[in-house]
């Protein structure tokens, strides 16, 4: 491997790192706080795209497309939880894992019913089409290089967001004693209805951000729900730090596996990765009430 295919490669890790971590720091974030596991995450995900899709065809605007994708998911988040979830909270992960999965096929069908079972497309963005020359005689694709700083982006926002606000020390005190924080006046139930919709938000933000590079069809936020969990179990359950190193991880482990390891091995370089970090740290990187 040459130098410059090994920059190349290491930049392709970091954008698939950073599109797993806003989808896997919405996913931390309801289950370090609500002890929710909800595999319909991937559907908002899947909605966003749709979204952002559909806003791009008719007014040729990507940013107009990620604009009204954000809200999308965010406000299909906060009513899935309203109407469905709430109810699971006190519930076992077991009955959790069967609504949501539930509530997969449910968004699976209606993505079917609203804008068919063909696959849709996004273009890349005109001001982010070209290339950005990162070393002499290696060009790279601008808009990868915007994932990645998408996703520095959000990172940044989110640990500003929990340790430096007055809503994230709700965040957290809600995560730790539910009960005592509603006997201080605070709205539980909307505090956790605020979160699901960010963490819905950020599944969409991510589904955007994958749009024009791969096709947009029914069921696409399975396959990434699952190197979510990937990485929130290596990350530590309910850490958002933890999210953002063990995604970077996946997404190295998973681009050099495919580029060094032959056939099926490469397929399993993240899960191998995984079974040796709990073998070493059981409770993985950076458990959020260690």
């Amino acid at each position: 491997m040459t130098f410059l295919l090994f920059i190349e490669q290491v930049l392709n890790g970091l954008q698939l790192g950073t599109m797993l971590f806003l989808m896997a720091a919405g996913l931390t974030l309801v289950f370090g706080i609500m002890h929710l596991i909800n595999l319909a995450h991937g559907s908002l995900y899947m909605i966003g795209a749709y979204v952002a899709a559909t806003v791009q065809q008719a007014t040729g605007s990507f940013t107009l497309g990620l604009l009204a994708a954000l809200p999308a998911a965010a406000l299909t988040g906060m009513a899935m939880e309203a109407i469905a979830l709430r109810r699971l909270y006190d519930r076992d992960h077991l009955d959790q894992v069967l609504a949501t999965f539930g509530l997969i096929l449910f968004f699976n069908e209606l993505v079917k019913i609203v804008w068919g079972p063909q696959a849709y497309f996004m273009a890349v963005p005109e001001a982010l089409s070209g290339s950005v020359e990162i070393l002499p005689g290696a060009p790279y694709p601008a808009y990868r290089l915007a994932i990645v700083a998408t996703g520095i982006a959000a990172a940044l926002f989110l640990y500003l967001l929990i340790t430096r606000t007055r809503i994230g020390m709700l965040i957290r005190a809600g995560a730790t004693n539910r009960e005592m924080v509603n006997a201080l006046g605070v709205n539980v139930d909307r505090l956790y209805m605020l979160v699901f919709g960010l963490g819905a938000a950020l599944a969409g933000l991510a589904g955007v951000m994958a749009g024009p590079l791969l096709a947009l069809e029914v069921g696409m936020g399975e396959n990434i729900l699952i190197l979510a969990f990937v990485v929130i179990v290596i990350g530590g359950i309910g850490s958002v730090r933890g999210a953002f190193v063990a995604a970077l991880l996946v997404g190295l482990a998973d681009t050099f596996g495919r580029v060094l390891l032959p056939g099926a091995l490469s397929e399993m370089t993240i899960y191998i990765l995984m079974a040796a970090i709990l073998v070493w740290r059981p409770q993985g990187l950076f458990p959020a009430h260690a």
